[in-house]
């Protein structure tokens, strides 16, 4: 199968990263940082720890430059080196992300109307901030960063039930706090 080449519009400053020019550096971390730095805050919920992953992915992506090839545009390619550091910070804390199978109190009739919930998005923000670690990295891979249960599964190397069992359960759980917010 043939790779499509991207054309990026920042093409022309990861040529000149590629060189090792230093404006051209601060001009790509000018640009894309504040939507990594987002990145990283919805995966950790800890400004300090996302400030250092953001520092070492930018690190990363500028020391491997020359393995980006296009096939994605750079700002894809930049923020999963952003991504797989934040996790890799969270498996330092020891993050622990139960299977469906391990446990027994997971029902479907818990069910929280989403309608009932005047949501904007301050509070939806904050709630999410409450979430527990697990819950929240695979909520914000799912719904913010747009991976499916398979990618999350292989970038947190659990099961993709896991995955799919955490997503609900944080779903839930974030439902229950802006409904208790509402009251």
């Amino acid at each position: 199968m043939e790779q499509t080449l991207y054309i990026d519009k920042h093409l022309h400053l990861v040529e000149a990263c590629r060189r090792g020019e230093r404006k051209a550096q601060y001009e790509v971390y000018r640009l894309y940082s504040k939507a990594m730095f987002n990145v990283c805050m919805r995966i950790l919920n800890h400004v300090g720890e996302a400030e250092d992953v953001l520092q070492e992915a930018f690190l990363d992506a500028f020391l491997k430059i020359s393995d980006f090839r296009q096939t994605s545009t750079f700002g894809a390619w930049l923020k999963q080196i952003v991504v797989n550091r934040a996790i890799n910070q969270l498996r330092q804390r020891k993050v622990e992300l139960v299977d469906v199978a391990d446990s027994g109190d997971f029902q479907d009739e818990d069910y929280v109307d989403e309608d009932d919930i005047d949501m904007n998005v301050a509070a939806v923000r904050t709630a999410i901030q409450q979430l527990p670690d697990g819950f929240r990295t695979v909520l914000s891979l799912y719904l913010l960063e747009g991976y499916d249960h398979e990618e999350i599964a292989d970038i947190l190397e659990i099961a993709e039930s896991t995955s799919r069992t955490q997503y609900i359960r944080a779903k839930k759980r974030l439902l229950e706090i802006l409904k208790k917010r509402g009251d």
